[in-house]
């Protein structure tokens, strides 16, 4: 079968044929996938940058984000059936460190990804722990499903404390500050403020609930914002853009009291005025490392039946699995949010 792999320690994949995976540890569930999508850590592994050379080891069947169905399982799995619609946490965690035992899996010390340390979904067929498994409703369409992974990252920035009546800021409109954008509407936020400096994310957010959208390029954007928020600044900021400039804008823009959730990686140290933009302001900060395992996705889950998100916006291309380039070079360019793979077209 076909598979987007990493076969050499070098910028870019192949299109590799594989043969397809066999159960071998009791826990094992083989997976058929449906649907899989295209995350900011495959464009990472793709430009092999620092990231993906220190974790990487070629040949490796790349991508984590897919829904599918069960076609066989390992002699102990109990929880998950032949048939069974699936997603998959994709953070594989030892259970048995001290974060694991100390209800913190999110944050295991010897974690392995999906896709990442182990073969991942960019193929027709993969192997799954049971324990990582997620069943979906049924009626949940295969594309929506197969991004429940990075929703999770977006739920859990958004909703680490309520934000209910509050005015938020999201920094950055990738797919998952798009997502943050939705879930504090959908959570009944009073303000959502985006910022990005991509004009058609931009249009994207404002699609998903966005009630002021900014462009640094071309607008004050700190300025703005206090005038919104009547001198006082945001409530909630949540930092998805990995860029200095805008982290150190956020910062400036938050009220004393606030809360700030940081999700985007940056490529380089972020200088802040820790006196008057953190602690004179008795701000509450939380660094935001994928989902809490497994909370966070009976979150996803309630906020999925509820019928109050819409992610159809989000996902702007679909493509067969062998024009994985294709989607990367569309990503790279601002003018592709999600894209989706099908390994059978």
């Amino acid at each position: 079968m076909k598979a987007i792999a990493k076969t050499k320690k070098d910028k870019g994949v192949e299109v590799i044929d594989i043969e397809k995976p066999k159960i071998k540890q009791k826990n094992d569930v083989l997976i058929k996938v449906k649907k899989a999508s295209i995350c900011g850590s495959d464009v990472h592994i793709y430009d092999w940058n620092e990231w993906s050379q220190a974790r990487i080891e070629p040949t490796r069947v790349i991508g984590h984000e897919f829904a599918g169905e069960v076609v066989e399982t390992g002699e102990d799995v109990t929880s998950i059936k032949k048939g069974d619609y699936v997603s998959a946490e994709t953070h594989i965690a030892c259970g048995k460190c001290y974060y694991c035992k100390n209800h913190m899996k999110h944050i295991c010390e010897n974690t392995k990804i999906l896709g990442v340390h182990v073969d991942g979904a960019f193929t027709k067929y993969l192997i799954v722990p049971e324990e990582n498994l997620v069943i979906n409703d049924n009626e949940l369409p295969p594309k929506i499903a197969s991004i429940q992974e990075p929703l999770g990252n977006a739920v859990y920035s958004t909703l680490v404390e309520q934000v209910t009546a509050k005015s938020v800021l999201v920094m950055g409109c990738g797919p998952i500050g798009l997502m943050c954008v939705n879930i504090a509407k959908a959570s009944g936020a009073s303000t959502v403020i985006a910022v990005d400096i991509n004009d058609f994310k931009l249009e994207k957010a404002d699609e998903l609930g966005a009630d002021y959208t900014f462009n640094p390029n071309k607008d004050n954007v700190s300025e703005e914002i206090f005038e919104i928020t009547n001198g006082l600044g945001v409530e909630v900021g949540l930092e998805m853009s990995g860029s200095v400039i805008a982290a150190e804008t956020l910062f400036k823009s938050m009220r004393k009291g606030g809360r700030v959730s940081l999700l985007g990686i940056f490529d380089k140290k972020v200088p802040l005025d820790f006196n008057e933009d953190i602690i004179f302001k008795s701000l509450r900060i939380y660094g935001i490392n994928g989902r809490i395992m497994f909370d966070t996705w009976y979150q996803i889950k309630g906020l999925l039946k509820s019928g109050n998100l819409n992610l159809d916006p989000i996902i702007t291309h679909e493509l067969p699995l062998t024009d994985f380039e294709k989607g990367i070079e569309l990503i790279k360019k601002g003018e592709a949010i999600k894209v989706i793979l099908d390994p059978y077209k």
